[in-house]
């Protein structure tokens, strides 16, 4: 097995100077989970600063050309989605995203359960992804659906939402894999918000190999001065002005 291989695979490899690399539960464990409900809270998303390093954003992305590890290949232009492509992983889902699509779900759940109670809809999450993942194949959602997406030169990714079955959970994760400014240009990540009775807002969220933002799937509460009302998101990428782009989404209910 290379070394990049064992990266993806085992989320504790060890780095080339020796050292162990952080757990995917020790990693996502040190972020102030506090401050980044807050601004899930205010703006639909946060952003997760270096949750991956620059070995393992190649290592990930380097399974783009493997298709031994996918289950499905979507060309975007053949069904009006925009232009690009990506890839949905099989089980086994490699280590390493097996292991933060667990870790990020114990912590989001708070959050999507708080969402939940303060719209009036009924579904609370499990704290554990696995509990979560029967209910999803009970009901008939049995297919995996991290994805691993490419853009290259022109290419973009029309507002849209990731909904697969009855069973959604309203937050999922994308982990920007290539260096902006050096990799590529253009291809930002973008958030539509639509208000009752108001024009739609706009959030552009500037990331940097590595990061990761985690954002609203479908809606989301907002404090009114009568209590909370639900707003609708979409997410999509801007156009890509230069170079490749490649992106790994987690998301943490499976397809139907």
């Amino acid at each position: 097995m290379q070394a990049a291989d064992r990266i993806v695979s085992d989320n504790s490899a060890k780095r080339p100077d020796g050292r162990r690399a952080a757990s995917a539960e020790e990693r996502v464990a040190a972020y102030d989970w506090q401050a980044l409900a807050a601004g899930l809270d205010a703006h639909g998303c946060a952003v997760l600063e270096g949750l991956l390093d620059a070995q393992e954003c190649a290592a990930v992305a380097a399974l783009y050309d493997e298709p031994d590890h996918f289950r499905s290949h979507i060309v975007m232009a053949r069904h009006g989605f925009g232009r690009g492509e990506y890839r949905y992983f099989d089980y086994p889902l490699p280590g390493l995203i097996d292991g933060l699509r667990t870790a990020l779900y114990s912590r989001l759940a708070v959050v999507a359960n708080d969402w939940n109670a303060r719209m009036n809809v009924a579904e609370r999450y499990p704290d554990r992804h696995a509990e979560f993942l029967e209910r999803c194949h009970a009901a008939g959602q049995g297919r995996p659906t991290p994805l691993l997406l490419r853009y290259r030169e022109g290419d973009f990714n029309c507002l849209h939402q990731d909904l697969y079955g009855d069973l959604a959970f309203p937050i999922q994760v994308a982990i920007l894999l290539s260096e902006p400014g050096s990799d590529f240009t253009g291809g930002e990540f973008v958030l539509t918000e639509q208000r009752p009775r108001m024009q739609s807002r706009v959030e552009v969220v500037p990331l940097r190999r590595g990061d990761a933002v985690a954002f609203a799937v479908h809606n989301r509460p907002v404090q009114g001065t009568k209590g909370n009302y639900r707003v609708n998101l979409r997410h999509g990428v801007s156009r890509l002005r230069s170079g490749q782009r490649h992106t790994l989404g987690i998301i943490f209910h499976d397809a139907r």
